[in-house]
């Protein structure tokens, strides 16, 4: 964008110039002239400005029927800084195709939007959504409308499902399930906040537990808040079981990790018809079939295997690559074991060493044995028959990593960690925020193909330059022109430009 720039010389002439501004710098692109009185001071600067209208074909700041203007009239427009205004209405027209906007609450829609683009406190969202976009909200209103909000979370579930079925050809057959935690900056817990097992290293500070629902596009459909000493184990039936009785559903396939193995949860599926996919933890079966498995595998790539145990049918797949891994980290662990055998003083507990007697250790031979026999070994356990492959039972297995993604999403792009409220209806508030603006952002994730971050921060280099006119006291507003890439990422979410 090119101004007129005028400036004072070292004779006393005034030199009139056109520039851009670079970084707050103004780089000079011409030197007009240098006027020497009021006369010579406008016709030079109505040459400037036919020279940015003819050469640069930039839009006038005038209505169309000021064309040409006294050029002095320039000094009466006072520049008011961009708005971010692009960005807000087309997270605003996505908000509206989930239909989030039917709860009329400006306020909570708002904030999901800011949790996309600039993630904060929420008062600090209110600052933002002022300084980014020019709206006001009141601090008081958010706390007036908590009780509120909180009761929209079946109703937002149920609106984030239909987006599921509708866009993505969601039909129930499948979901993957996964906990994680979140903590608090406090020390004090209560009914909620609880110490407990953290997935963030922050074991003395309270934390709540989340479960969370996908679809098979990490497409997040249901979630729930449990206290943060749950175990993890015991999450999965009570989500499963309501997202199953809310929409009716007769089969479904639950994909879940090992830590979600139990025999009562296998029961509580059979009960409720549902079947299951959950990693096994292998190295805890009995020696002996440890062994028929590692013999029938014979560490061939991509080879699997099907065998009966008590948690169901068990899928073995062995992976050359997995392997590799596999053994690094053991002999690694090894190492380490004979170290501390050498120097018994610095001993630590470590994975293959076992105490003897009075303080003596030695190395762990039947573990090292048994961990040999499992390198590149994972194990799956099932309920589906036969007519469902080994291959697809694993490739359906290793879909779990979009949970993890949604939760990596959520936590760092999202920051929806660490909580700072404490009173139970402002952190279910905020979690409910945070799922809505992870429905939001998978979306623009899977329509588009980039992550949410790099769509966000191409997003807002659309901005709305403000100008303000002191004579007519109107507000000029100049966008920049939308690049192709832009263009493009409308077209991907079927937005008009």
């Amino acid at each position: 964008m090119y101004h007129i720039r005028t400036t004072k010389t070292g004779s006393g002439a005034t030199a009139v110039q056109v520039v851009s501004y670079v970084e707050r710098k103004a780089v000079v692109v011409r030197h007009v002239g240098s006027a020497h009185n009021a006369d010579e001071l406008r016709e030079l600067k109505n040459i400037a400005h036919n020279l940015i209208e003819k050469t640069t074909n930039q839009i006038s700041l005038f209505h169309a029927n000021q064309s040409n203007p006294p050029l002095t009239t320039l000094d009466k427009y006072e520049y008011m800084g961009v708005h971010y205004t692009f960005i807000y209405e087309v997270i605003r027209k996505l908000q509206a195709r989930f239909k989030f906007l039917s709860f009329g609450n400006q306020l909570l829609n708002d904030l999901v939007l800011m949790r996309l683009v600039e993630p904060a406190s929420k008062l600090r969202s209110l600052e933002l959504l002022r300084e980014y976009f020019g709206i006001l909200h009141r601090r008081q209103t958010f706390y007036e409308t908590l009780p509120n909000l909180v009761r929209l979370k079946d109703s937002v579930e149920k609106l984030v499902t239909k987006i599921a079925i509708e866009e993505f050809g969601f039909d129930f057959s499948l979901v993957l399930y996964d906990v994680t935690t979140l903590y608090f900056e406090s020390f004090k817990s209560d009914e909620l906040r609880k110490n407990g097992f953290s997935k963030d290293s922050k074991s003395n500070q309270p934390q709540i537990v989340i479960g969370l629902m996908v679809n098979g596009l990490g497409f997040p459909v249901a979630y729930e808040i449990f206290e943060g000493n749950k175990f993890e184990g015991h999450t999965m039936i009570p989500v499963i079981q309501d997202f199953q009785k809310t929409h009716n559903i007769k089969t479904l396939t639950v994909v879940a990790d090992s830590a979600m193995l139990s025999f009562d949860n296998i029961e509580s599926l059979k009960k409720t018809k549902l079947s299951y996919i959950v990693g096994a933890r292998i190295a805890n079966l009995p020696i002996s079939k440890i062994k028929e498995i590692s013999f029938a595998l014979n560490q061939k790539d991509t080879l699997s295997i099907r065998t009966q145990t008590n948690h169901g049918t068990l899928i073995c797949d062995f992976s050359a690559k997995r392997y590799g891994k596999d053994k690094h980290e053991m002999e690694k662990q090894i190492k380490k074991a004979e170290a501390y055998l050498k120097k018994p003083s610095d001993m630590k507990r470590t994975k293959f060493l076992k105490n003897l007697d009075k303080g003596k250790y030695a190395l762990n031979t039947e573990l090292k044995e048994k961990t040999d026999m499992l390198l590149g070994i994972k194990g799956y356990y099932t309920d589906l028959n036969s007519e469902v492959t080994n291959q697809d039972i694993v490739n359906h297995y290793h879909q779990l990593w979009h949970v993890e993604q949604a939760f990596r999403i959520a936590k760092n792009d999202l920051q929806t960690r660490p909580i700072f409220h404490f009173k139970q209806d402002a952190i279910k508030t905020h979690i409910l925020i945070c799922f809505m603006a992870l429905a939001v952002s998978k979306y623009i994730e899977v329509k588009t193909g980039m992550s949410i971050r790099a769509a966000i921060i191409s997003l807002k280099r659309i901005t709305d330059a403000r100008m303000h006119n002191t004579l007519t006291n109107e507000e000029h507003i100049m966008r920049t022109k939308l690049p192709g890439n832009i263009v493009t990422i409308l077209q991907k979410l079927g937005l008009q430009h």
